[in-house]
């Protein structure tokens, strides 16, 4: 047996059904967000190991929030370096930490430079996802785009295994 990684071809499906759209060139990982029983003590330990310094707190929702995370009730975003960390808790009904080996990060967030190509992203995963050459684990569609008081404009999708993208546009952000 060799210790070789085999490859095998992509299917021509998956091939067609990605090319229209944007590309890799110029995207960026925003955030890490991950759920926390206890945000005071997730802040604690983010600063304690990653040196990381809270930049802002939420304790208002949009209604998209809301519904995609029932109970929300704070987030606060550290960043150590040019990492972000988007803790947040969703009260004390869902207080209680996930089982030690589950899957614990929420979401992972890409950003992009501009509204237009933020909606190319949107299409691109509309068009893979309606292509029929994956079979997805969530049966989700993408949420519509939104844009709240600053003008952050985001989506949320889920890819095949049923992890959870947020692409973001942020105005100002990058020059």
């Amino acid at each position: 047996m060799s210790d070789i990684a085999t490859t095998t071809a992509v299917p021509e499906a998956s091939v067609a059904a990605a090319e229209p759209g944007p590309g890799p060139v110029g995207l960026s990982l925003h955030h890490i967000a991950v759920q926390t029983g206890d945000l005071d003590a997730s802040i604690a330990w983010y600063r304690d190991f990653f040196g990381a310094e809270v930049t802002w707190t939420l304790d208002t929702f949009s209604d998209l929030s809301m519904e995609r995370l029932p109970g929300l009730s704070g987030l606060a975003e550290l960043t150590a370096g040019a990492l972000r960390f988007h803790l947040f808790t969703r009260g004390p009904e869902r207080g209680v930490a996930p089982p030690a080996d589950s899957n614990q990060y929420q979401h992972l967030c890409i950003e992009v430079g501009t509204p237009e190509e933020l909606r190319a992203w949107h299409a691109k995963w509309v068009s893979v996802h309606t292509s029929g050459a994956h079979s997805f684990v969530r049966r989700e569609d993408a949420t519509d785009i939104v844009v709240d008081s600053d003008g952050v404009e985001s989506f949320y999708a889920f890819d095949v295994n049923g992890l959870e993208f947020e692409f973001t546009y942020l105005p100002g952000e990058r020059a």
